[in-house]
C-alpha cells in the first residue's frame, strides 16, 4: 500500500533541518520509502494533498496519565489536590473500565492534536495499551509502583510483577513499547527502585520516575541523605541510560553534570509546572549540557489539554522570562524538542521524530488556512506562537491514517459517551469530596 502526500510544504526535523517548501512524502505500508522534490512513482494507491499544509513528523509526549481524563477541571486550584483528591478518587473509583476509556478519549485528543507517540505512566497499563491499539497510536507504557495500596496493586512489590508482566506481554508490538514506572524517588524505597532497575536492565527498557519536582521532596532529601534526588538515584546504582526523569524542576548544576554522566532522558512539562506554581526548569541548562529532553503533557489533571502546542507556548515565554533572554530557544530548536529531541527522550529516534527514509510514517499535516497562520515568514514560528490544536488537519501512525480532515477514524462522540457513563460513580465521589 502506498500513499503520496503532495504540494507539502516538509519540515523534515532531520538532523540537517532540512525543508522543502513544494515537496512530497511517499509512504509504503508503514514506512516512509520517499521524503523529497516532487518525482514520479509507478504505482501510488492513495494521494492526499496538502496544499496550504506544513507537514512534519508526529509529534511526542514525553510523559502523561491518559487515563486521568476524568480528573479533568476538578479543583484545579486546590492546595495538596495530589492527596485530598486524586489518591483518595484513584483507590475509591478507578477500575479496568475506567482507564480503558479513560485512555481511548484522551489519545483520541492527543491524536487530533498531532500527538502520534506518548509515554505514560498509570494503573491497569494492559487495558491502556488495548486503547492505544484501538486507537491507533504509538505508546511507551509503564505500570506504577508506589509504595502504598492502590486501585490494581495491594503493594509495590505486586505492582512490580505487575509491571513485568506487561512488559512480558507486550515488549514485541508495533506500536506499544512497554516500560516501568516507579512513581517517584520519595514515593518509593531504596529497594523497590533497585528491584525496578533490575527489571527495566533485563528488558532493555525505560523506567520513567517524577524527579525533583516538589518542594517536600527536595526537603526530605536534604534532611535525610543530605541530597538531592538525582545524588540519590546515583547512589542506590539507579541512574543511567534506562532513566527517563521526570520534571527536574529543582535540579542544580551538580545534578545536571550526573545526568549528562549517566545518560539520563528529560521529560519536561511546561503547563503543569506552572499551573501548580512548583517552578522553572533550568531547561537551558539541561539541553547546553547534551541532556536529551523532550515535552510532556502531563495528565488532564495536572497540564488539562494534552496537546503541545500549548507546551510549546508557555516553554517559550517561561524560559525566555527566566533566562531574561528574548532571544533563547528559537522556535525552531522548539519545535525540536517537540518531535525529534522528544523521540531521543523516549530512545525511540531510530524509528520516528524526523521525516526521513526507513523511518515510521508518523506524519502530521497542519493547516495553514486559519485565519491566525497567516502569514508566514518562519513555519517554525508559526507553529510555537500561532498555531492551535485545531489547525491539525491529518494524522498518519504507523502508515495508518488515524485523522483525516479534523476527524479521528474512530467517532469521537461515541468515545465521550462512553467514557461518560463510566464515570458515574467517579463524578459522584468527586462531588462528595468536593463538598
Amino acid at each position: 500500500m502506498r500513499t503520496l502526500i503532495k504540494n507539502a510544504w516538509i519540515l523534515t526535523m532531520n538532523e540537517k533541518m532540512q525543508e522543502y517548501k513544494d515537496g512530497q512524502i511517499v509512504i509504503e505500508d508503514d514506512k516512509i520509502l520517499y521524503v523529497g522534490k516532487p518525482k514520479e512513482f509507478d504505482s501510488i494507491d492513495n494521494i492526499v494533498d496538502a496544499k496550504n499544509c506544513l507537514v512534519l513528523p508526529g509529534m511526542v509526549n514525553t510523559h502523561c496519565h491518559v487515563s486521568m481524563l476524568p480528573f479533568r477541571s476538578l479543583q484545579d486550584d486546590c492546595p495538596d489536590r495530589l492527596r485530598r483528591f486524586l489518591f483518595p478518587l484513584e483507590n475509591a473509583c478507578m477500575n479496568e473500565d475506567l482507564a480503558y476509556y479513560g485512555a481511548c478519549y484522551g489519545t483520541g485528543e492527543m491524536l487530533l492534536s498531532g500527538i502520534t507517540t506518548f509515554a505514560d505512566m498509570y494503573y491497569f497499563m494492559d487495558k491502556v495499551a488495548l486503547a492505544c491499539e484501538k486507537m491507533g497510536i504509538r505508546a511507551v507504557l509503564g505500570e506504577t509502583i508506589i509504595d502504598q495500596p492502590t486501585c490494581d496493586a495491594k503493594n509495590a512489590v505486586e505492582a512490580l510483577k505487575i509491571g513485568e508482566k506487561f512488559i512480558e506481554e507486550w515488549k514485541h508490538h508495533p506500536l506499544i513499547t512497554p516500560m516501568l514506572a516507579p512513581h517517584a524517588t520519595n514515593t518509593n524505597t531504596e529497594e523497590i527502585f533497585r528491584k525496578a532497575m533490575e527489571i527495566v536492565k533485563k528488558h532493555d527498557t525505560l523506567m520513567m520516575t517524577h524527579v525533583a519536582e516538589m518542594d517536600y521532596e527536595m526537603t526530605y532529601f536534604r534532611n535525610k541523605y543530605n541530597m538531592t534526588p538525582i545524588e540519590w538515584l546515583e547512589s542506590i546504582s539507579c541512574l543511567n541510560q534506562h532513566v527517563l526523569a521526570v520534571h527536574c524542576i529543582h535540579i542544580n548544576e551538580a545534578d545536571i553534570q550526573l545526568m549528562k554522566k549517566h545518560d539520563v532522558k528529560v521529560s519536561h512539562c511546561p503547563v503543569s509546572n506552572l499551573k501548580a506554581g512548583k517552578g522553572i526548569a533550568p531547561a537551558k541548562d539541561i539541553m547546553e549540557n547534551g541532556v536529551a529532553m523532550g515535552f510532556g503533557t502531563d495528565g488532564a489533571s495536572s497540564g488539562n489539554t494534552l496537546d503541545l502546542f500549548i507546551q510549546m507556548r508557555m516553554f517559550a515565554g517561561a524560559q525566555k522570562t527566566k533566562y531574561h533572554d528574548r532571544s533563547l530557544f528559537p522556535a525552531k530548536e522548539i519545535v525540536r524538542i517537540a518531535t525529534i529531541e522528544g523521540a531521543k527522550a523516549l530512545r525511540i529516534d531510530e524509528q520516528i521524530g524526523s521525516l526521513e527514509v526507513g523511518k515510521k510514517a508518523d506524519i502530521v499535516l497542519i493547516s495553514l488556512e486559519s485565519a491566525h497562520m497567516f502569514p508566514v515568514y518562519d513555519p517554525y514560528s508559526i507553529l510555537v506562537y500561532s498555531a492551535n490544536a485545531s489547525d491539525v488537519k491529518d494524522v498518519f501512525v504507523n502508515g495508518k491514517q488515524v485523522v483525516s480532515d479534523r476527524k479521528l477514524k474512530v467517532d469521537l462522540s461515541i468515545l465521550r459517551e462512553q467514557l461518560q457513563k463510566e464515570m458515574k460513580e467517579f463524578s459522584k465521589k468527586a462531588e462528595e469530596l468536593s463538598k
